[in-house]
């Protein structure tokens, strides 16, 4: 049996998470542990700011659930309370469950790909302390294979979905690219910071950060190889930027109408695109009137993020499909692979019985050549793998759609395996 047990975003308050996740941090080595419950053969670990999960194979058995619950609630000391927070999904529920997490329809930003390295670190972890085996591998491959197909054949992905993307997204479609442009980004705080990562992600090599306090701008600025000013020599940068981010915590408007029109003067007109997503604003709204200037705040770009998601959803349909497609072929390769055992039995049965008529046959075999005798053992072994052939190949097939278990208990019984 396949379980997953966790809790995420959508079943634990953050104080929870938060706890769960600490504990699971100030321990690095939790596998040994989880591995140690009686009945679990194979497990993996996957934690983040969001969610803690454990994907282990186990004995068909309620007691073993229980204490792998037991397990990952102590670890994270939480209430019996608290419990409620727990999911535990089994065999095709967990297999669905993992590779919707691993694909990113499961995340808090749909499309997301930082999960998907998560798990793989996760997967790491687990492969370095032997802690899987032939179910779970597969069952990892499978699910890395899910996400590549969900984001290659889908467009969960292709659209921004929070507002410093969305802005580096508009910049990229009115210059084409960023690469050579001057940007400032006025700020350096968080959405400042995150509109720095995502601008240097797309191109952007010329980062200057203006702010309030020139020492924390020059901490911000260090982490992008950018400058860093103050805020007394913001004019003079507006001047050179063709990019303005701006993010501050401003009561009221840093940047006016009469600076842009002097800068537009200083600059003959250049182009200038300025990102406001401070609230409240930093830019006055009147700069939006200057011919060669381009003004977006919050509020537009949450039109489009808005928008963005809505496509997002409609492409996460065509996920859920791929999805399902997947989880289907998996669950098929584990009942085949319920059937090995019993298909090993059956060789090994018909084979023991060929050996030893072969055997009985030795009195008047022994006077044959060796070569005569070595044909007759493979005309007999050939005989016994052509009968064997079809028996094998519905055992496969009827075990990967129907129920394996009563296939292969109606397989022993027929061939008497278990006499």
């Amino acid at each position: 049996m396949i379980i997953l047990i966790g809790l995420n975003h959508k079943t634990a308050p953050l104080v929870v998470r938060e706890r769960l996740f600490a504990a699971c941090e100030e321990e690095e080595n939790l596998l040994p542990g989880f591995l140690a419950v009686e009945g679990v053969a194979e497990v993996l670990f996957l934690s983040t700011c969001n969610r803690v999960e454990v994907v282990a194979v186990i004995e068909d058995s309620a007691e073993t659930v229980d204490k792998l619950k037991a397990a990952l609630m102590r670890k994270g000391g939480l209430t019996d309370d608290e419990a409620a927070c727990l999911y535990i999904y089994r065999d095709d529920d967990a297999i669905r469950h993992l590779f919707r997490v691993t694909s990113s329809l499961d995340s808090l930003v749909m499309g997301e790909t930082q999960i998907l390295g998560q798990v793989k670190d996760a997967y790491r972890r687990a492969l370095a302390q032997n802690a899987t085996g032939i179910v779970l591998n597969r069952l990892m491959h499978r699910a890395f294979r899910t996400a590549k197909r969900v984001r290659t054949e889908t467009g969960i992905a292709a659209n921004p979905v929070s507002v410093s993307f969305a802005a580096v997204e508009l910049a990229k479609k009115i210059f084409g690219t960023l690469d050579g442009k001057k940007i400032l980004v006025v700020g350096a705080g968080e959405m400042a910071e995150l509109a720095c990562t995502h601008l240097v992600a797309n191109g952007a090599q010329e980062i200057a950060v203006a702010n309030r306090s020139l020492a924390q701008a020059a901490v911000m600025a260090e982490k992008f190889h950018g400058s860093a000013i103050g805020l007394d020599a913001l004019d003079e940068a507006l001047s050179n930027a063709d990019i303005v981010v701006s993010s501050t915590g401003a009561p009221s408007h840093i940047i006016t109408e009469d600076m842009i029109r002097q800068a537009l003067r200083k600059r003959k007109n250049r182009l200038l695109f300025l990102v406001d997503i401070a609230v409240p604003r930093d830019i006055a709204p009147a700069v939006d009137g200057i011919e060669n200037v381009y003004l977006y705040n919050i509020d537009n770009l949450q039109d489009i993020v808005d928008d963005n998601m809505k496509t997002r959803r409609r492409e996460a349909l065509k996920a859920e499909k791929l999805v399902s497609e997947e989880v289907s072929q998996y669950s098929n390769w584990l009942k085949e692979l319920e059937a090995v055992p019993t298909i090993v039995s059956l060789r090994t049965k018909a084979g023991g019985i060929a050996r030893a008529e072969l055997e009985k046959a030795q009195s008047w075999m022994g006077k044959l050549e060796n070569g005569e005798r070595e044909k007759i053992e493979a005309l007999v072994n050939g005989i016994v793998n052509k009968i064997l052939h079809s028996p094998v190949s519905v055992m496969k097939e009827e075990s990967a759609e129907f129920n394996s278990q009563d296939i292969v208990a109606a397989v022993r019984q027929l061939f008497r395996l278990d006499d």
